[in-house]
């Protein structure tokens, strides 16, 4: 058994360890408070988008001015983006592609549970299909969001073409509008194919579920409007706002995926924290327990010496 004074050092460990995670933890829950409205004002509004843009997209006519002018349903038109009918997190086989880039995010820090380890996990899952279907490390770009995913990258041997560590904690408008202007380009050119998302999703403070999806091109499907179908009245003319329109939900798109990341780190980190602190309270309790006890002992000895002392 150890000795008392072992004990009482290592309780006083635990208790500085208990400090550091419970300050941890607040913070982790003021960032989670700010995320989670900076999200919550942000996802009504791309939704409202997505709802304008389905309504539109369900014209006939429309598609047909599209196809027509802006290059709809062609790999390599005029538009800002190819609408074609495919599954939202498809991955295509070799044939026909030229490229294909993945943008994956993570932390830049620990100490927040199984984030990074989910995320990373995902993204090698990824890697593993494209390489089944074809794949060579020459044919694949990616992008990274977060030190932690930068890291994983470089160890499973792929070359990371852009590293954007610092949009990782403090998500913003214009560094997502600058990264998702890139892949439009990119796409658009031919340079890439296809553009696959791979993050977390904050779906509550205890569920942080990892989502692969596609980004470009666009699946029809993810923009069906359902039965309630909108008669908009329009001005101008329903091309000239869908030109418009496209560009902003792709950018309005990758923001809100920055911030339904960052939330969902802060979520993680906050309930990681938790369990710490209360596994150290646990551990405390246990320590506490043998300290008493072993102190009882050492009394109940000494008091036997004295009893047997005099005895004699």
């Amino acid at each position: 058994m150890s000795s008392l004074r072992e004990i009482k050092n290592r309780i006083a460990s635990v208790k500085n360890t208990l400090k550091i995670t419970s300050a941890m933890k607040m913070v982790a829950s003021a960032k989670l408070h700010k995320a989670q409205a900076a999200i919550g004002g942000k996802l009504p509004y791309e939704q409202k988008l997505h709802h304008i843009l389905a309504g539109l997209l369900q014209d006939d006519d429309l598609q047909k001015a599209m196809h027509d002018e802006l290059g709809f349903g062609s790999p390599h038109g005029q538009s800002p983006v190819v609408l074609q009918d495919v599954s939202s997190d498809s991955i295509p086989a070799k044939e026909g592609i030229n490229r294909i880039a993945v943008v994956a995010i993570s932390s830049n820090a620990s100490l927040c549970g199984a984030f990074n380890a989910n995320v990373i996990k995902k993204y090698q899952e990824t890697i593993g299909i494209l390489e089944r279907q074809g794949y060579g490390k020459e044919d694949v770009d990616i992008y990274v969001i977060g030190r932690k995913m930068a890291d994983a990258v470089r160890k499973s041997g792929y070359v990371v073409k852009s590293e954007h560590a610092d949009i990782a904690d403090k998500p913003s408008y214009d560094a997502a509008a600058d990264l998702a202007s890139g892949l439009v380009d990119s796409f658009t050119s031919g340079e890439v194919s296809q553009v696959l998302l791979v993050y977390s999703h904050f779906a509550s403070p205890a569920s942080q579920p990892v989502i692969r999806e596609n980004y470009l091109p666009l699946a029809l499907h993810d923009y069906d409007e359902g039965p309630d179908q909108v008669d908009y009245i329009l001005e101008p003319d329903p091309l000239t706002l869908v030109k418009h329109l496209l560009p902003q939900v792709l950018l309005l798109k990758m923001y809100t995926v920055l911030l339904d990341a960052n939330a969902a780190e802060h979520a993680a980190r906050t309930l990681a924290m938790q369990i710490a602190s209360d596994n150290a309270q646990d551990l405390i309790s246990d320590l506490t327990l043998a300290y008493n006890k072993g102190r009882q002992q050492a009394i109940t000895a000494e008091i036997l010496d004295l009893v047997g002392g005099t005895m004699a």
